[in-house]
């Protein structure tokens, strides 16, 4: 599944997540690297509709993380504020790395190196001139 895109806009940046989302099944952990404003939200965003979620998905940015319901349970989670695994272990969330049930998206996770590394499938989203956006999807 490896693959490169250029998404001009946020629609087709949550078009990239809902493609992608017919890739996942339970158990799969999905790394997203990528700037500040890069639209790693906005892809969950895509993901979320992928797997039939309804709810309205927003950045876990303030809560480390949070769970959505669909075809999968989706767990987001934020890793910009955490240095290491064990941090999250503190809380609990080394559970969903990766999940038993459902699929787990880590936005800013090569802060924590460790997640990249049992990471199922790697996003890297790099800016581009005039707003687009160069998406990689790579399988681990």
């Amino acid at each position: 599944m490896d693959k490169t895109i250029i998404a001009k806009d946020a629609a087709e940046m949550e078009e990239v997540g809902i493609d992608l989302a017919s890739d996942l099944s339970n158990g799969m952990l999905v790394s997203l690297i990528g700037p500040l404003g890069s639209g790693k939200t906005t892809l969950v965003k895509g993901i979320a509709k992928g797997l039939l979620i309804t709810d309205v998905v927003v950045s876990p940015s303030y809560l480390l993380a949070r769970d959505y319901h669909g075809r999968l349970t989706l767990h987001h989670l934020d890793a910009y504020r955490v240095s290491s695994l064990a941090e999250l272990a503190e809380v609990g969330l080394d559970r969903i790395l990766p999940p038993e049930k459902g699929v787990s998206v880590v936005e800013w996770s090569d802060r924590v190196e460790e997640i990249v590394e049992i990471s199922d499938i790697e996003v890297k989203i790099e800016l581009l001139e005039s707003n687009s956006r160069r998406v990689r999807i790579t399988r681990m």
